[in-house]
Parts: C-alpha cells; sequence; structure tokens
C-alpha cells in the first residue's frame, strides 16, 4: 500500500511585520490561494490542507475549496503548527510548505518529498540551493547550509560558511520546506532546545542538536517569501513570469 503524503500549508493573520499577508491580494487571489494551487500540482502529494487559528483565513481557504484544520493559536512556530494539523490524520509524511510563497514550484515539493522516500531511515529532508547573488552570503537573513558527501545537513547558519580562504567556496542557500516522517514531527516540539538553535534562531538546529540526519536535496527554486508589503510588490512584478497565463 503506498504511503500518504500529506502537504501542511501553515497560515496565520497575526504576523508582525504584515498583519494579514495570508489573505493579501495578488492578481486577484489572496496569496494563501496561490500557494495551495502550487501544492496540488505536486505530484506526491496526497492531500493537501491549510492549518490556521483565524476564522478569516478558514473562510478564505473553503471560499477556494481547499480543506482547512483549525488549530490552537498559542504555537511558537509553524512547524508546532504543522504538528498539530498532522497529528489529526495518517498519512506517514508530512510536508511544511510556507503560506507565503505563492510561487512555490511544485517540482520542488516534490525533489525534498522523494529524498524522504529514498532514504528510508531519514526523518527529515529540506533544500538548498546554490547563491548566486554574492550579497547573499554575509546577509544573516539569508541562511546557508553545508552538507556532506551523503547529502546529509553537517550545519545551518547565519554567517558565511564555509570560510573561503582562496579556494573559490561555492555557498548554498538553505530552502525552508520541509519534510518529516510522522512520529518524528509529532515530537519535535519535545526534543530539548540547544545552544546552536538558541544562537542562531534556526528551529532546523534542534534536529541536529539532537543527533538526528536531515537530508538536503538541491533545487533551482528561488524562494520568494512574501514578508513585508514591499516584499509583495516585488513579486506581484514577477508573477506574470513565473505563472504561466491559462
Amino acid at each position: 500500500m503506498p504511503q500518504r503524503i500529506l502537504g501542511v500549508i501553515p497560515a496565520r493573520f497575526a504576523s508582525s511585520r504584515f498583519p494579514g499577508k495570508a489573505l493579501a491580494s495578488l492578481a486577484g487571489k489572496p496569496i494563501i490561494q496561490h500557494v495551495y494551487e502550487r501544492c496540488i500540482q505536486a505530484r506526491y502529494l496526497t492531500d493537501v490542507i491549510i492549518a490556521t487559528d483565524d476564522d478569516r483565513i478558514h473562510d478564505a481557504a473553503r471560499s477556494f475549496r481547499a480543506p482547512v484544520r483549525m488549530t490552537r493559536s498559542d504555537h511558537v512556530s509553524g512547524t508546532d503548527r504543522v504538528a498539530e494539523a498532522a497529528s489529526a490524520d495518517t498519512a506517514s509524511i508530512i510536508v511544511n510548505i510556507q503560506g507565503d510563497e505563492p510561487l512555490i514550484d511544485p517540482a520542488a515539493i516534490d525533489a525534498a518529498t522523494l529524498a524522504l522516500l529514498d532514504d528510508v531511515d531519514a526523518p527529515m529532508a529540506t533544500l538548498k540551493k546554490k547563491i548566486e547573488n554574492p550579497e547573499e552570503i554575509h546577509n544573516p537573513n539569508v541562511v546557508k547550509v553545508v552538507t556532506s558527501h551523503s547529502g546529509n545537513a553537517l550545519y545551518f547558519s547565519r554567517c558565511s560558511i564555509p570560510y573561503d580562504r582562496g579556494s573559490n567556496a561555492v555557498y548554498w542557500k538553505h530552502i525552508g520546506l520541509y519534510v518529516y516522517r510522522r512520529d518524528f514531527l509529532l515530537g519535535y516540539s519535545h526534543l530539548p532546545m540547544g545552544p546552536l538553535e538558541q544562537s542562531e534562531r534556526l528551529e532546523q538546529l534542534r534536529a541536529l542538536e539532537n543527533g538526528y540526519r536531515i537530508r538536503v536535496v538541491e533545487t533551482e527554486y528561488e524562494s520568494l517569501g512574501v514578508d513585508t508589503p514591499d516584499d509583495l510588490a516585488v513579486v506581484s512584478k514577477l508573477f506574470d513570469a513565473y505563472i504561466p497565463k491559462s
């Protein structure tokens, strides 16, 4: 029997930099609708649901016929919200898809999912993309990742890793799409937070600090999240180039 793979899109209304961004209009549709419509194009997802604690997002999701699950309002992270939604489902693999990336590439979702399907012992997988803009190397808002020869994460950092001593180092940015095995996800919030996670403010370091492997696969997808109204303006300009007209 094939494994069920559930895509979960966590969405909240209370964003400090852009309140209500999930419902902000892009090309005549709310951002969350674009994310959902891109996700259902992924080949490996059995189902896709939106997880929220806000009635406005719930009602919007129902208006475009997306499955939606109400969750608690006290979650400290999107991962916790995804875990609550997943706990009410039987899917063995859960994909955490950011609710503020209206141009998410279905092929990127599939690549990360396939990484976990191919590596039956890995509890978690994510994505990386080669950095082409030198300004991103030293930007602390662009998270860098280094990996082993076998494709497992060695470390994630806001610093420019690896240090380049003239060897023309290649830098990779982390793309924040995560795939989890169900049991690992449900226990994730109970893992102790270590000093590296606290220092870097990067939740994925919790897995590494507790001795778990993270598979990392390459993608060409350029993450374009909407964190501010200015970001929305940028994405709006790019929208026609990314999304072919029907």
